[in-house]
């Protein structure tokens, strides 16, 4: 089946199967390889990519129903110069990664969360639950928590002085 998806502002016509994954599609077909398959159940959320600006887990969407859809990847999340997003910068200086595995599909769930909610820093329940849907077996989850705070709270103060 034929089908466009607009993956980091770049659209693309492919043919697909009916039955091939996003997650599939994006690594194998696109080369974005920073979208990880863990689980493939949808437990993990090591795949996690923004659909039309909602988290998803590309190992449970199939291809064709993201057509016509954008889709932003992690290697989509730095500025359009290159310059690392607020989560990135963040993530290194709370030392939120070890292995790195999980990382994409945090920083993607979270760039959601930033979407949705500038004022995220100030709801640390809603940074609870970012946290607590996606598996991480290195950190213990509060770098990651400390990181997308910090993210939460840098976002803010840019926009503030614009």
């Amino acid at each position: 089946m034929k089908i466009t998806l607009t993956v980091n502002g770049t659209a693309h016509r492919l043919d697909v199967e009916p039955r091939r994954l996003l997650a599939d599609v994006l690594r194998d077909d696109l080369g974005l390889t920073g979208t990880h398959l863990g689980c493939e159940h949808g437990i993990c959320g090591a795949c996690t990519v923004l659909m039309d600006g909602e988290p998803v887990r590309a190992c449970l969407v199939l291809a064709g129903q993201g057509d016509g859809s954008s889709v932003r990847t992690v290697e989509g999340l730095a500025g359009p110069g290159g310059e690392p997003h607020p989560l990135q910068r963040a993530f290194s200086a709370e030392h939120a990664l070890q292995c790195g595995f999980c990382t994409p599909g945090f920083l993607m769930v979270a760039a959601g969360a930033l979407d949705t909610d500038p004022d995220l820093a100030d709801h640390p329940e809603a940074i609870a639950g970012v946290v607590g849907s996606n598996i991480c077996r290195c950190t213990g989850y509060e770098p990651i928590r400390r990181a997308i705070t910090r993210a939460a709270q840098e976002q803010r103060e840019t926009t503030a002085r614009q």
